[in-house]
């Protein structure tokens, strides 16, 4: 029973820094103040989320490495010390250089590391028949983010104003992370998790533990990739302008309403699909997803109503929220739990390329053709990709007793 209570001790405080760190979902308060109070342009203040996107995913790789080696804590201390400074020099260089430099850069990369250290040590205390559940637990603080820190953005700069919003947010953030990284570690030398009821030893994966270096000489790691990058692109292309969309669309005069549901939904539904995966499979649960994403994209334009407009984006936070626990679990799946930090950090290198581009393509669409529907439908179009990848995961199982199915590029040489 005690290491269950520390597994779950580990797993709580896991999606309480990812809650911290999610703040980069609440962009939109922030940038709606620097343009109505600062006068910058719409184009100005993307450019430091999607450099804090592209630095999170990029130092997603070091820091699951750190987090292997050294484990969770030192990462997260780091984390803790990045996120704070970024933020603090933020509110201190106010400028588009200064937050492309400290928002963009160095609380990017802060995030990325504090995003690689919990899952891994999360689910490292649970069996294998639990791994969907424990990492849609942990990512969840990231999907509910929305609902908690822009409301706390909103007063402080009603209260305070943009610049000391940043500082206070800072030294929160610096507090909040490095007390979190006490409660965070992984289980000690010789531990074994718990072992999987008998109704789930069939699905249960038995993967050996992969190092990077065959990770990337493996033909599964370069399709579970690709199905990454068209689920998050697909969900980032619409997510991005979901206060647009509510407004054009819908007619909805509070946006914020959408970006709740959204919160609300994608949280709820990186629990729901860790659940699912964990008694149905994983690749049965992404075709499933991908495959409800779909039929949404394609009713999309018809939802023209705020109560239609508002379930078409609950379900479209609930899939996209489910890409974020079923490919951590995925990777623990497929290449083993030893150097899972690393390896997930390579695979969640494809969030990045979506979160650069799909946003930046949603809002090309709009200002070129004045209306979604091609978003809608590139959204649909991927998904539907997404939908058939899913189904080749299972074939890329060479052997039937290898659970785990990693089909190799290239033979590896055995080991002692």
């Amino acid at each position: 029973m005690r290491r269950a209570q520390n597994g779950l001790v580990v797993a709580g405080a896991g999606l309480a820094v990812n809650l911290c760190l999610g703040v980069l979902y609440a962009w939109g308060v922030i940038s709606a103040a620097l343009i109505d109070r600062l006068g910058w342009t719409a184009t100005q203040t993307q450019l430091p989320y999607m450099t804090a996107c592209a630095c999170f995913a990029l130092s997603m790789v070091p820091g699951g490495r750190l987090q292997d080696r050294l484990g969770p804590r030192p990462v997260i201390v780091a984390s803790a010390l990045l996120a704070g400074l970024g933020f603090v020099l933020s509110g201190l260089t106010l400028s588009v250089a200064g937050l492309v430099m400290f928002f963009g850069v160095v609380f990017g990369i802060g995030m990325g590391l504090g995003y690689a250290a919990p899952t891994p040590a999360a689910v490292k205390w649970f069996g294998p028949h639990q791994r969907g559940v424990i990492s849609g637990v942990v990512v969840s603080g990231f999907g509910l983010a929305p609902v908690v820190m822009a409301p706390i953005a909103t007063a402080l700069i009603a209260a305070v104003d943009l610049p000391m919003t940043f500082v206070i947010m800072g030294v929160g953030f610096l507090l909040i992370l490095l007390g979190l990284s006490r409660l965070i570690g992984n289980p000690p030398p010789g531990y074994t998790p718990p072992a999987p009821p008998a109704k789930f030893r069939a699905r249960v994966p038995a993967a050996r533990d992969y190092d990077w270096r065959e990770v990337l000489r493996s033909k599964s790691f370069y399709v579970l990739w690709t199905l990454f990058c068209f689920g998050t692109f697909a969900g980032l292309l619409v997510i991005g302008q979901l206060s647009k969309i509510g407004i054009e669309q819908a007619g909805i005069a509070r946006p914020f309403m959408l970006i709740a549901i959204y919160a609300i939904s994608n949280a709820g539904g990186r629990v729901a699909w860790g659940i699912i995966s964990d008694r149905t499979g994983r690749a049965r649960s992404l075709f499933a997803a991908f495959v409800i994403q779909l039929l949404t994209y394609i009713v999309f334009p018809a939802l023209i109503t705020p109560f239609s407009l508002a379930v078409g984006i609950a379900l479209v936070g609930f899939t996209f929220g489910g890409m974020l626990t079923l490919f951590p679990a995925f990777a623990a799946d497929y290449f083993g739990l030893k150097n899972l930090g690393v390896n997930y950090g390579l695979l969640i290198t494809a969030w990045g390329v979506g979160g650069v581009f799909g946003p930046l393509v949603g809002g090309l669409v709009r200002d070129l053709t004045g209306t979604y529907t091609l978003s809608f439908m590139a959204s649909g179009l991927l998904s539907l990709m997404g939908a058939a990848g899913a189904l080749l995961l299972p074939r890329l199982r060479p052997e039937a007793a290898d659970e785990a199915g990693l089909e190799l590029a290239e033979p590896l040489p055995a080991r002692p």
